[in-house]
């Protein structure tokens, strides 16, 4: 069976013609969803713009007959099945479905209001709401930061229960004031929650702005040895002391191979020694930071930090952020 768990109207100053009303409807998404305006020339049909959110808008014609209280009944389609619901709000500013005199015996009565408080109120996330009260009524919730009203329905003779998917579009905070209205034919009744939306220990927000970017922690301090690579000096100088090496060992043929040999290992021993002579050794200083990411600085000389040390990077250069 579809449901309908919210039903709004905007409401407007005056009912002229040329004025447009403007229809939400929250329930079972990929729906049909149609409102009928007692004193409408025509029933008007919602376009789902998200998934179980419904709207529409009616422009009063002068053939039209609308009155402030007029009854509007949704219509949710869903396959075979339909779920109606009649508006429980009048269409004009300051007038009032149900008008300002109480009806005349019992009221209904609110016992129980209750909440279970969100971590967060980012949209997506959930409020349930409960309230017990007198059996066999009609039970509405009106949350500040939230555009329309808020359904329950009786899951046990007396008890109103609602889930609220927070949308987020919706402006509530941990203080907003929550009324849930009870009407039993036309008496009705009002409470108002005397609880926070949001757990009192939840984490505050983090405002990003106030977030220092170029902050973090040393992470690591390690000792780079970059060696160095011989050149053509060493080489050939290298290769001429091993071939005179060579010369002096060599006989005959054997000479001139121990010649070549004694200039190949020369001129490598030359290139490696000229290589070891410009190796240079450097310290690396990596920092975690505050965003997550790291970044590594270089110094020639020992830089003075040590890990976990808070610092801070400014045009490459490192700073002690106490």
């Amino acid at each position: 069976m579809p449901i309908i768990e919210g039903f709004n109207v905007d409401e407007v100053r005056r009912l002229l013609p040329g004025i447009e009303l403007n229809f939400e409807i929250f329930g079972t998404p990929g729906g049909l969803a149609t409102l009928r305006i007692e004193g409408a020339q025509r029933n008007l049909m919602l376009t789902e713009t998200e998934a179980g959110q419904y709207e529409g808008v009616y422009t009063i014609t002068s053939r039209d007959k609308i009155l402030a209280r007029s009854p509007v009944t949704a219509n949710l389609r869903v396959g075979n099945q339909v779920e109606s619901l009649v508006l429980n709000e009048s269409l004009q500013i300051g007038v009032g479905y149900h008008g300002t005199k109480m009806a005349p015996g019992p009221q209904p009565r609110i016992s129980h209001f209750n909440v279970d408080p969100a971590i967060d109120l980012k949209g997506g996330n959930e409020l349930y709401f409960s309230v017990y009260g007198t059996p066999g009524s009609q039970v509405d919730l009106a949350i500040q930061g939230v555009k329309g009203k808020v359904l329950m329905s009786e899951v046990k003779s007396g008890e109103y229960a609602s889930t609220y998917t927070i949308r987020n579009r919706d402006r509530i905070v941990r203080g907003s004031v929550v009324t849930a209205t009870m009407r039993l034919g036309e008496r009705v009744t009002t409470a108002t929650l005397g609880k926070a939306l949001q757990n009192a220990d939840a984490p505050a927000p983090l405002d990003v702005n106030r977030i220092c970017q170029n902050c973090g922690t040393v992470e690591s301090v390690s000792l780079v040895e970059v060696k160095g690579e011989g050149g053509y000096l060493g080489a050939i100088g290298g290769g001429v002391v091993g071939a005179i090496l060579g010369n002096q060992v060599g006989q005959g043929n054997g000479r001139t191979a121990a010649q070549i040999a004694g200039a190949l290992g020369g001129a490598y021993a030359g290139r490696a020694l000229e290589g070891k002579s410009r190796t240079t050794n450097h310290y690396e200083v990596v920092v975690r930071l505050h965003n997550g990411t790291a970044k590594t600085v270089s110094f020639a000389t020992e830089p003075g930090f040590k890990v976990g040390d808070k610092v801070k990077i400014s045009d490459g250069v490192i700073a002690r952020n106490s």
